[in-house]
């Protein structure tokens, strides 16, 4: 996301190299291009204008301290500025209230909204242990009730059943009655969206939202979307009062202008940002760790965030007892940290929150190739005898036909496999000598795809 921001601040920093202090001729056009990228990644233009002129009255006679560079000292300033434009802190769920705490989500139809209802559910469920129930009010979108029952279903929530023959508000009223009498602590409302904004839709949420006085109103949209994201953000902050945002689609193609001037526009925090299809595909959104992210710093806490979560801890636990213990490293070891790797949201998730020279190495993935890559790994491997897993060097020529027989691979993606394995095998035996150096230069070989 915004990775041409990311290129034009390396380019601003490099043009003031050699510079004493900060100054109005030397910010002058470092800015206008930060100005151009701003532009380019959708941005509205209010929000340029303010964090332009904001970040010129703090970077002007900025001193440069220390061992910094005046490049340094400008993205600096503009880090801090990034934070400051997108919210400052995260903000979460306000849920305290006499249960049910209702939660409305509105946006326009093809934003995401199910999906993002379906995803906060899991996450309020996993982590905050609420008892949730999902309700729908679309009544007009084809299919759209037996879509969040089912989504409601792989979420591990409850569901309100409701008819496309009843009135949104009835559903409300009884959703809210059922809550109540089975003791839900969060309802969840889905609500219905429509291609463009219009008078009925705004008047019909409105109507809602007198009916269930939630607690949180949360704007979903399309982060894809660009400049219309933000008209429809200010559009639904007018009609709605708003407690936040959700971005979806964050992971996407996008220029990502969104992430930058929504919160400028409504005034209201970003919340969580919905990043791929799966159901535990979102996260809460911190500010000054996108503001890092798009600077090339990365994101390292949230990458130990995901990490706890995909990490099953007794089965991490166990096998760092075995390296250390320097016990060979074996074909289910592999497989077993590749599992642990996709669950992480796979090489391409885990590249984008590192800073950006670590990045880079995510770029010699071809395009979605990750995936196939992974599931292909693991078809291999689990075509293998236990015997052979535990002792790869029995392998030999007639095995591996009978492994890529099985696994529907030729015989060279089994010894792309092995070769892959025996970088992964020496790079855990420097680990289990401490050899920390060998090891960061090994780590491309445990990284499916990469030549």
């Amino acid at each position: 996301m915004l990775d041409n921001l990311t290129q034009r601040l390396a380019r601003v920093m490099k043009t003031l190299r050699g510079e004493a202090r900060l100054t109005d001729d030397n910010i002058a056009d470092a800015l206008r291009e930060v100005r151009l990228a701003l532009l380019e990644a959708d941005v509205a233009l209010p929000a340029v204008k303010a964090f332009i002129a904001s970040v010129r009255e703090k970077a002007v006679g900025e001193e440069v301290i220390g061992s910094l560079s005046p490049g340094q000292a400008l993205v600096g300033v503009v880090h801090r500025e990034l934070t400051a434009l997108m919210g400052e802190a995260h903000s979460g769920l306000n849920l305290a209230t006499q249960p049910p705490a209702v939660v409305l989500m509105a946006g326009l139809q093809g934003a995401g909204k199910t999906t993002t209802v379906g995803k906060l559910a899991k996450l309020l469920r996993e982590t905050q242990k609420k008892k949730v129930l999902l309700v729908s009010c679309d009544v007009y979108r084809p299919a759209a009730i037996e879509q969040l029952e089912t989504v409601a279903g792989q979420a591990g929530v409850d569901f309100f059943p409701s008819s496309t023959a009843d009135k949104p508000a009835d559903i409300a009223r009884g959703a809210v009655d059922w809550a109540k009498r089975h003791f839900h602590d969060v309802l969840l409302v889905d609500t219905a969206g429509r291609l463009s904004i219009d008078e009925v839709m705004m008047k019909e949420i409105a109507d809602l939202h007198s009916v269930l006085k939630p607690i949180e109103t949360l704007f979903v949209v399309d982060a894809m979307l660009g400049q219309d994201a933000i008209n429809t953000a200010k559009a639904f902050s007018d009609a709605l009062p708003l407690t936040g945002v959700i971005l979806t689609k964050l992971d996407g193609d996008s220029r990502g202008g969104a992430a930058l001037s929504v919160r400028h526009i409504t005034g209201k925090p970003i919340k969580y940002a919905g990043v791929g299809e799966k159901l535990t595909g979102l996260e809460a959104f911190h500010p000054e760790r996108m503001a890092s992210r798009i600077l090339g710093m990365g994101d390292v806490l949230s990458l130990i965030e995901d990490a706890h979560k995909g990490m099953d801890e007794a089965k991490a636990i166990e096998f760092a007892k075995k390296i250390k213990s320097g016990k060979t490293f074996d074909l289910n070891d592999f497989k077993e940290q590749i599992g642990q790797m996709r669950k992480m949201g796979g090489i391409t998730s885990m590249m984008d929150k590192l800073p950006a020279q670590f990045a880079q190495v995510a770029g010699q993935l071809p395009a979605g190739t990750e995936d196939k890559a992974i599931r292909r790994i693991e078809g291999i491997v689990n075509s293998m005898t236990p015997n052979e897993r535990g002792k790869p060097e029995l392998i030999k020529a007639s095995r591996k036909r009978r492994i890529a027989a099985g696994a529907g691979v030729q015989v060279q993606e089994v010894n792309r496999l092995l070769k892959q394995f025996e970088q992964t095998q020496k790079m855990m035996k420097q680990f289990s000598k401490g050899g920390i150096g060998k090891l960061m230069r090994s780590m491309k070989g445990m990284m499916p795809g990469i030549r």
